[in-house]
């Protein structure tokens, strides 16, 4: 993306502009199918673009604007959307190796929500098959390369795989995602982007398909965490039981955070943990007071994720009752997880559902001490392709990227990251930032405090190389 795309500029601006008429909804659908033309291939983030029909649209748009109309505070403005949702003309293959049925073509709450204030749907961006990963991969389309490394093909994070992709290749400035133990977050995080994670229950799953039907999330990725306020904004008033709107953003002098001395910070990639105490200690100078906290249980959680948590019963559940015939054409990634499932007893779904219950209760707890709990997003570098090819690689490297972000998921929190820095191997590094349940708009607001220190992603990473 050129330094002058009108899509660098926050999602505030550009709606102003567009009602001003010093920017129209064309120009914006330009900027993002010129970015596509000059790197979209090679990023790799979409399955489904569909520029020129998103290019019609915006025109139309703008005959409207024309008139006085206004549809919503998203109307214009180019968005991407994980190919995990239903969007009606747009066909839904999850990640997987076959399109789904039709019946996976009707939009659901979130997708009819966004597209009423017509926006310019630019296409479905790639997933891990069935959202089940950490990484980004995929065995029947490939991986989107992160577009921080031009020499080696790395992993942009998963399983919202070609969402964080989409925005740092410019062809978005808004991208949908969903979370059920990072997925928003550790594409986000590996591709310098903000994301955020929304509290299982707040927005509705329905026509979304399912990974977890206890832990998926939708979620949003963008630039700068404004564009996420901004966003959160335009849509929870319609979208939640218990709406609310970002506040003012409040003085870092005004607000306690928490910070784990223990797991959170372990056997991270060179050069992750000392961006992410650096970015901690530029907050505390600024005013903020920063005490140690743990979140409770931590382990036990860890062990639960290590066992398979609930994903794997559940997804194998979605495939035998939905889609049988999907099972044999899984990604051996995916299928081995998905075949574990099979040996675990209903008791066992049961007690994991109970010890779920219990690790959310103890955290929403403790959350209560501070304002929020900072942590690395993810721990570990995105790893090359190449690098997880050997025997055993892939389920490593997978495990440790989900490591951080999954106690979110597991304890029933609401989550953010913004990146802070870069790693040793010069790619981007997430800051983790923790809240209750529920919490989301008080969330954003503490992340505009940490971000108007800090700086946004641009001022910290810049742009990332030519490919």
């Amino acid at each position: 993306m050129t330094t002058n795309s009108p899509l660098l500029q926050p999602l505030r601006q550009q709606a102003a502009a567009l009602r001003n008429g010093t920017l129209s909804a064309s120009e914006l659908a330009e900027a993002a199918c010129a970015a596509y033309a000059s790197r979209g291939k090679h990023d790799n983030a979409y399955l489904t673009w569909q520029g020129e029909a998103a290019l019609a649209f915006a025109r139309a748009t703008d005959a409207l604007i024309a008139q006085g109309g206004d549809t919503g505070p998203l109307m214009g403005i180019p968005v991407s959307i994980k190919d995990i949702y239903a969007v009606s003309g747009l066909p839904t293959y999850a990640g997987s190796s076959r399109r789904l049925p039709a019946s996976w073509e009707r939009p659901g709450p979130i997708v009819k929500a966004l597209l009423a204030q017509l926006p310019s749907l630019m296409g479905k961006t790639h997933t891990v098959e069935f959202a089940f990963g950490g990484l980004g991969t995929n065995a029947h389309w490939g991986a989107p390369r992160n577009p921080w490394d031009s020499q080696a093909h790395r992993t942009p994070g998963g399983s919202s795989s070609g969402a964080g992709v989409s925005l740092i290749s410019g062809t978005a400035g808004l991208a949908l995602g969903t979370d059920t133990a990072g997925s928003v977050r550790i594409p986000a995080s590996m591709t310098g982007v903000v994301g955020l994670k929304t509290t299982a229950g707040r927005w509705p799953a329905q026509q979304i398909v399912p990974l977890s039907t206890t832990l998926d999330t939708p979620g949003l990725l963008a630039r700068r965490v404004d564009d996420l306020a901004y966003a959160f904004d335009a849509l929870d008033a319609n979208l939640s039981p218990r709406p609310s709107r970002v506040s003012a953003t409040p003085e870092l002098a005004d607000l306690t955070f928490g910070v784990p001395e223990t797991f959170f910070w372990d056997d991270c990639s060179p050069g992750i943990a000392e961006a992410v105490q650096q970015a901690i200690r530029q907050l505390e100078a600024a005013g903020a007071r920063v005490v140690t906290l743990e979140l409770p249980n931590t382990d036990e959680a860890y062990e639960l994720f290590q066992k398979g948590g609930l994903a794997a019963a559940e997804l194998a559940a979605f495939l035998k009752a939905e889609l049988p015939e999907m099972e044999d054409a899984l990604d051996p990634n995916v299928a081995a997880r998905v075949r574990a499932a099979d040996d675990m007893p209903a008791w066992e779904y049961v007690r994991r559902r109970s010890l779920l219950d219990k690790l959310c209760a103890a955290a929403a707890e403790r959350m209560g001490q501070v304002d929020a709990v900072l942590t690395p997003t993810v721990a570990i570098t995105p790893p090359t392709l190449e690098s997880l090819a050997p025997e055993g690689a892939y389920p490593k490297a997978n495990m440790k990227a989900l490591r951080n972000t999954v106690m979110a998921n597991f304890m029933g929190l609401c989550g953010l990251t913004l990146p802070v820095g870069r790693d040793a191997a010069g790619m981007p590094v997430g800051l983790q930032v923790l809240a209750g349940p529920w919490q989301e708009a008080r969330l954003l607001a503490i992340g505009q405090a940490i971000e108007a220190k800090l700086g946004t992603g641009l001022d910290i990473l810049g742009e990332p190389p030519a490919p």
